[in-house]
């Protein structure tokens, strides 16, 4: 049996048995029933993912999927190819965006180069970075397959082998993502797999003007066009039209699931990345914590598919996992909600009138 198979095989859905037993204790602390709202609902969550009421998110951790893209050779980005190794760089020494927001959650980065267009290898020598690269970034989507079906798998049992060699030493997964190009496929994996229409899914990304914008959802369309994925096979959808790092966070979400560890999604990509683990299998839904709803249109349409509502609305648009890290102070605090607060009988508090 693949990895890939056998870490399917080994994702159940939430423990209903535990959930019950969170509800019956946070329905008796001492407040108003149910007064720290969709706090408790999560604290719910984590109590059914960990199968205890005491349930671990201490050692956090967001690992950073980085790959490029061929289909930026159709003028889809207002960055270049070279600024994904450079911002790679700038994860390891602890100057970007993730790096603060992590370090304010007490989080670790953990960069992994699934697919860089750059000779990485000092980084990965040098315990810098982990080296899990497919190939120097993917082929163009709007000429053909980003990549073959063997790629594909072997992008997500890479992701699944980050998860796994992580597991006993974290606690809290946060996704992140880093890849010039990377919101064109993300837009054409939710096309495809929620049915919506390209130009209601696909948003200006870097910052695109309204001109660029327009041809960016015609190579998109091109790309559906000559591939024409199949909604109804994952692996075929992100081999056609995905990218190394999507698939890279789609096999992380999978190998977690598989150790019953919650996952923190950050934005537009690691949904994407989200959609695809969800749609080879659905179990792992119920391990996801939707971090925060991004600005590009295509954010809302993908929680609706997923069932998810996510924590966080502030217009966040860098992707990087940054979203999933400030969201992992809201899941430290609903947990604190389940496992510090006193019920009524503990504290000796009256309870209300009936």
């Amino acid at each position: 049996m693949t990895l890939l198979a056998k870490t399917i095989q080994e994702i159940t859905p939430q423990d209903q048995e535990w959930r019950a037993r969170a509800t019956a204790r946070l329905e008796q602390l001492s407040m108003p029933h149910w007064a720290l709202g969709r706090l408790m609902d999560l604290a719910v969550d984590l109590a059914g993912m960990t199968r205890s009421l005491t349930p671990p998110v201490a050692r956090k951790a967001v690992v950073v999927m980085a790959g490029d893209h061929g289909v930026v050779a159709e003028g889809i980005s207002k960055f270049p190819q070279e600024v994904t190794p450079q911002m790679v760089g700038n994860f390891v020494n602890g100057g970007a965006g993730i790096n603060a927001l992590a370090r304010q959650a007490g989080a670790r980065v953990v960069v992994v180069d699934m697919g860089v267009a750059a000779d990485l290898s000092g980084m990965a020598k040098s315990g810098k970075i982990l080296d899990r690269k497919i190939g120097l970034g993917t082929a163009n989507l709007a000429a053909g397959p980003a990549m073959s079906r063997e790629q594909a798998v072997a992008a997500l049992e890479a992701g699944i082998g980050v998860a796994l060699e992580l597991a006993d030493t974290v606690d809290l997964f946060g996704t992140g993502d880093m890849g010039i190009g990377n919101t064109t496929p993300s837009a054409a994996i939710v096309a495809t797999l929620t049915g919506a229409s390209v130009e209601k899914v696909t948003g200006r990304g870097t910052g695109l003007d309204s001109e660029q914008l327009a041809h960016k959802v015609v190579v998109i369309k091109k790309g559906l066009s000559v591939n024409r994925p199949d909604p109804a096979d994952g692996l075929d959808v992100l081999a056609k039209v995905g990218g190394f790092e999507i698939a890279g966070i789609a096999g992380l979400i999978l190998g977690a699931a598989s150790r019953r560890k919650p996952v923190l999604i950050d934005g537009f990509i690691s949904t994407a990345g989200a959609l695809i683990a969800v749609s080879l299998a659905p179990h792992c839904r119920e391990y996801l914590i939707a971090a925060h709803r991004s600005v590009e249109p295509g954010h809302k349409i993908m929680h609706e598919h997923l069932g998810l509502t996510p924590l966080l609305d502030l217009n966040l648009r860098l992707g990087e996992g940054t979203g999933g890290a400030l969201a992992m102070n809201v899941v430290a605090a609903a947990q604190a909600v389940l496992t510090e607060v006193a019920t009524f009988a503990e504290a000796m508090v009256a309870t209300a009138d009936k």
